[in-house]
């Protein structure tokens, strides 16, 4: 818990009272193991997630068996409130990238309260509204920028949901999320160390110097956090 009594989610933290006194009863604190699946597409959701810490990869699968990660939620963000608003079912896969806790609510339970809490519900659409946001900038990144501002981006989204210089990842992984080869990935990461930026060895990268991270990345990085910041209401 925080100074204010909330658990550490910037959703959560957001919450007017009231509101939050209608859900508080229903928060569970739970681990996030590594690559856990908290939602499958197309199957009915059991629980939505509030993060306090680590992130959750919201990803689609392909016919060939790829996987591509199309947006990352963390502490800034919530797991399927979406699709809970809707219909209750997953409309993307959601698997634990780094590990963590979260604050677990059941969907009847969410449901309830969205339904009581114009508030409540607001906050989440405008979440889903910042999160389509920061999947179309991804799309578009992906599209135009080359492999080297990808993965500073995604680096950075990455130290900004963990507050860690060193991230459990291996290039198999980080290839895997940004739908790229992975010798692509090992000779933009083996240029980035030979610049000083980041140090990686098996299982683990280290940033080392986070403001030429952010020289490397591309207007991506920043256009996607205005953009979260603009539809949450909060200082850019």
């Amino acid at each position: 818990m925080t100074a204010s009594g909330r658990p550490p989610n910037q959703l959560l933290q957001m919450l007017d009272t009231a509101s939050f006194d209608l859900l508080r009863p229903h928060l569970v604190t739970i681990e996030l193991v590594r690559e856990t699946v908290l939602s499958q597409a197309d199957v009915a959701l059991r629980h939505v997630y509030f993060p306090h810490d680590g992130a959750v990869s919201i990803a689609v699968s392909l016919s060939e068996g790829q996987i591509i990660e199309v947006a990352m939620i963390g502490r800034d963000g919530v797991v399927a409130g979406g699709a809970a608003l809707a219909d209750g079912i997953a409309v993307s896969d959601a698997i634990v990238l780094f590990p963590g806790t979260a604050s677990a609510v059941e969907i009847s339970a969410f449901r309830n309260v969205a339904a009581a809490s114009v508030p409540f519900r607001g906050l989440v659409i405008r979440h889903e509204q910042a999160l389509f946001a920061r999947a179309q900038q991804s799309l578009i990144c992906n599209t135009l920028h080359p492999v080297e501002a990808r993965l500073a981006r995604w680096l950075l989204r990455a130290h900004d949901l963990s507050d860690r210089e060193t991230l459990p990842l291996t290039q198999e992984t980080l290839a895997q999320m940004m739908g790229v080869r992975r010798n692509a990935v090992s000779l933009v990461a083996h240029a980035l160390q030979r610049a000083g930026i980041i140090r990686y060895s098996r299982g683990q990268i280290e940033i080392t110097d986070l403001r030429a991270l952010q020289a490397t990345s591309c207007d991506c990085y920043f256009a996607a956090k205005t953009d979260h910041a603009r539809l949450l209401g909060l200082p850019p």
